[in-house]
C-alpha cells in the first residue's frame, strides 16, 4: 500500500487549494480552439460531493443557470484544469448536498458562511 501512495505522490505536480463540501468554487478549464491555442472556460458553482482520495480524487460542482442546475463532475489532479479559485467559503453539516437538486432559485446557492455562522 505505502508503494502505491508513493507512485501517486509522484504523478501530482500541481498545487491545489484546500477546498470542502460546500464552498462555492470557480474551476478555470482548458479548452482547445486550435492545434497549439486553448481559452479559459469558468465553471462557477457550489461543491455538493467529494469522493476518492489521493490522486483518484474527483469532485461535484452545481450551478444553477437560467432556471436550469447543471452538475460537472472534475478530477481534481486533471491536466485540463488550470486552476481553481475559491470564491465563498461554506459551513455544512453534510458530506454530499444532494438535497440542493430540490431547491429552487436562491435556495439552491444559498449557503452559510463561516463568518457568518460564529457571530
Amino acid at each position: 500500500m505505502e508503494k502505491l501512495k508513493m507512485i501517486e505522490a509522484g504523478f501530482i505536480k500541481k498545487e491545489m487549494p484546500k477546498f470542502n463540501v460546500g464552498d462555492t468554487v470557480k474551476v478555470l478549464t482548458k479548452i482547445p480552439e486550435g492545434p497549439d491555442k486553448f481559452r479559459l472556460h469558468p465553471f462557477e458553482g457550489v461543491v455538493i460531493a467529494q469522493s476518492g482520495s489521493g490522486i483518484k480524487l474527483n469532485f461535484t460542482v452545481r450551478k444553477v443557470s437560467f432556471g436550469e442546475g447543471i452538475e460537472r463532475v472534475f478530477p481534481l489532479y486533471s491536466p485540463s484544469i488550470e486552476r481553481i479559485e475559491i470564491i465563498r467559503s461554506g459551513k455544512v453539516k453534510r458530506a454530499k448536498l444532494y438535497y440542493l437538486r430540490g431547491k429552487i432559485g436562491k435556495r439552491a446557492t444559498k449557503i452559510e458562511n463561516k463568518e457568518e455562522k460564529a457571530q
